[in-house]
């Protein structure tokens, strides 16, 4: 068998076989089939495609050419949710202690901001004292412990993925549905879920800008899943404004704790904004996970569960329980609620009088960006606490001069530029407009394999 055999193949738009994708995945991890061939092979595939079959070959190897975590110790369902990113989304951080708190396990490995998209690691380290650097055992343990953990990505863990991802990024591949989907599901039955639920984004802030394209890719991990014999639903949502009424690593932490019945950010942030297009997504999410893991017959069903956690207060105990077992300091925690803010503010007013028809969800990431909230490169540092807090949304009415958001930043460049950025996003209408996507909205479509 040869590599060049396999990319004429691929390249003719033949269906290659779970054989032929094994010799260049495992040929490519061991380095007997260098960079050119492989990224001969991944222009064939964009071009190409591959059907669910031949990517649940690629998923399988993908698996297969590392560690995988072991978490036969303890009993499940273990069900974990992935977004495909967007601005302001931090249902992670509600929707997992939610779903411990409603029975399951949720093993969850998340990544870190890059572009205009937060990272859910990030977050979580603003937490004084939060670790994601979790050893394999040590994961296992809190969720027998709190019923959820949160990690980053081990370095022998889908090695495979890792090689082709920085492969991809340099061969304009990026953007393939079957390499996106492979991608995804190699690193997430990796960590032991036995189901999936995604967040498939669509919208001006999320990497799949037309439902269309979002679709494809919600077929595709369903598909795909269901080809592995795993447990996939994906849940279409909107992604043209930010979500909820944080933006930022500590600010969007702080959120979510209100969005939990924290007492503490009850009493110390009271004018929180308790965003519906927030909840609504996170209760449908986490709804989903409870089908798939057996413990609700219906998402109706389940969503009165995951409502249910969150009002009794032991979806919050849940977060807190697991903040001490990953390090964390809830008193020193506490304190930042209301206060830990960049020195530098400014606010974004607005225009004219009328209706708040858009906040575009790409200038506000983008904004974040120059504020230090994101990452141009992988390697760059970010600020945690930085960004906007959102005081309108898409459908209220303003008058001239309101303000819409607040900004912080440390320097008064970075201030000046995240609000130019984000003013040019800032739409408004005659009074009466209409504006589509408001919290009753924020569900496209479902699709499942359960």
């Amino acid at each position: 068998m040869r590599a060049l055999d396999i990319v004429m193949k691929k390249r003719q738009g033949e269906i290659l076989s779970a054989e032929e994708i094994a010799f260049l995945v495992r040929g490519y991890v061991d380095g007997s089939i260098p960079d050119y061939q492989v990224s001969a092979f991944l222009m064939a595939v964009f071009f190409q495609d591959m059907t669910p079959e031949e990517t649940g070959y690629l998923t399988r190897e993908m698996i297969d050419s590392g560690r995988t975590i072991d978490l036969s110790a303890l009993s499940g369902p273990f069900i974990d949710k992935h977004s495909t990113g967007g601005v302001g989304d931090k249902v992670s951080l509600i929707l997992a202690p939610v779903a411990a708190a409603c029975g399951l396990k949720v093993p969850m490995m998340s990544g870190r901001s890059l572009g205009h998209t937060g990272g859910t690691l990030d977050k979580l380290e603003s937490i004084p004292g939060y670790r994601t650097d979790l050893t394999s055992q040590r994961f296992a343990e809190i969720i027998g412990q709190c019923g959820f953990a949160m990690t980053g990505q081990s370095s022998d863990v889908v090695p495979a993925d890792r090689k082709l991802y920085a492969l991809r990024d340099v061969t304009a591949t990026v953007e393939s549905i079957p390499l996106i989907t492979s991608s995804i599901l190699s690193k997430k039955f990796a960590e032991g879920a036995d189901a999936l639920v995604f967040d498939v984004k669509t919208g001006s802030g999320a990497f799949m800008k037309t439902p269309e394209d979002a679709r494809r890719l919600a077929r595709a991990l369903v598909d795909t899943g269901e080809s592995l014999g795993k447990k996939v639903a994906a849940v279409l949502t909107r992604m043209e404004a930010p979500l909820g009424s944080k933006v930022g690593n500590f600010l969007e932490v702080e959120e979510s704790l209100a969005m939990l019945n924290c007492p503490e950010a009850l009493t110390r942030v009271p004018n929180d904004r308790r965003s519906d297009d927030l909840l609504n997504v996170t209760i449908r999410l986490t709804a989903w996970m409870l089908v798939a893991g057996g413990l609700a017959g219906t998402v109706d069903e389940a969503a009165q569960q995951c409502r249910a956690a969150i009002d009794d207060g032991s979806a919050w105990a849940r977060m807190e329980e697991n903040i001490r077992a990953q390090g964390g300091d809830p008193a020193a925690l506490y304190e930042r609620l209301g206060t830990f803010r960049a020195p530098v503010a400014g606010t974004i007013p607005a225009a004219g009088d009328g209706v708040l028809t858009g906040i575009d969800a790409y200038a506000v990431g983008m904004g974040g960006v120059y504020l230090g909230a994101g990452r141009n490169t992988a390697t760059d540092d970010v600020h945690p606490d930085v960004g906007f807090e959102l005081l309108r949304k898409p459908g209220d009415t303003v008058a001239a001069g309101d303000v819409i958001m607040n900004v912080w930043g440390h320097t008064d460049e970075a201030v000046r530029q995240a609000v130019d950025t984000v003013q040019a996003g800032v739409t408004i209408g005659e009074a009466g407009t209409t504006v589509d996507g408001g919290p009753d909205e924020m569900i496209l479509e479902e699709l499942s394999a359960l």
